[in-house]
């Protein structure tokens, strides 16, 4: 199913997801929620392929239910919020998979997982985004938005659960974020970025601009 991931949009459909333009997917998940790992093994499986920029969120209302996610903070969860407003949800929930800012959907079915990806466009305005090892170059364009820095695990991590829902399973996590940084606005013209230093080692550097809070992501980047 990884390999249709992108494959059923139109003819007309005018950017594809390419290495320089990911489709950025965004999942969030929780540790202590039973419905989450086949959405977690979804992202896995297509994590690595290079028109794709896969962000795994962990949210923290499930910390009282048993059990405290690991790698939960606070600000991921404020993300999910945004994301509910923005798309008139009037809760959040687990799991959630959001693509590009603009389309949402459980994504615990891998031909709804696939299909929902497929549906979800980035508009035409968009600019380039080119990392380098301690800045973000962002072409022109139209529009404008806040542009972020994640940094994430390319790993695979296995976390034993002691309780809750998952409580005497080892999850396998991939793409967990670490770091997420607001470093400033884009205004439609080319400009230059610094990236603050990472946190831990071993970390991957992505930008994406976003159209304001929840909002549709115009262009991202991986490092």
């Amino acid at each position: 199913m990884a390999g249709a991931l992108l494959a059923g949009t139109s003819a007309s459909r005018a950017l594809a997801a390419d290495a320089r333009h990911p489709v950025v997917i965004e999942l969030f998940q929780s540790q202590g929620c039973s419905s989450c790992p086949p959405a977690n093994a979804n992202l896995a499986a297509v994590a690595d392929r290079p028109e794709v920029l896969a962000l795994s969120f962990s949210v923290t209302y499930w910390d009282q239910l048993g059990w405290k996610d690991t790698f939960a903070r606070p600000s991921y969860t404020a993300r999910q919020w945004d994301y509910a407003r923005a798309l008139r949800h009037p809760n959040v929930y687990t799991p959630q998979v959001v693509v590009n800012g603009r389309k949402d959907g459980v994504g615990v079915d891998p031909r709804a997982f696939a299909a929902l990806v497929a549906a979800a466009d980035r508009g035409a305005s968009r600019p380039d985004v080119e990392i380098a090892p301690d800045a973000v170059r962002i072409g022109a364009g139209q529009g404008s938005a806040e542009v972020w820095l994640a940094r994430y695990d390319p790993r695979v991590l296995q976390v034993p659960i002691r309780r809750g829902e998952n409580g005497g399973k080892t999850l396998p996590h991939k793409n967990i974020v670490r770091q997420l940084v607001r470093l400033g606005a884009w205004t439609g013209r080319p400009q230059t970025l610094r990236l603050p230093a990472a946190q831990e080692p071993g970390l991957r550097t992505a930008v994406f601009l976003q159209a304001g809070k929840g909002g549709p992501i115009l262009a991202a980047a991986k490092g």
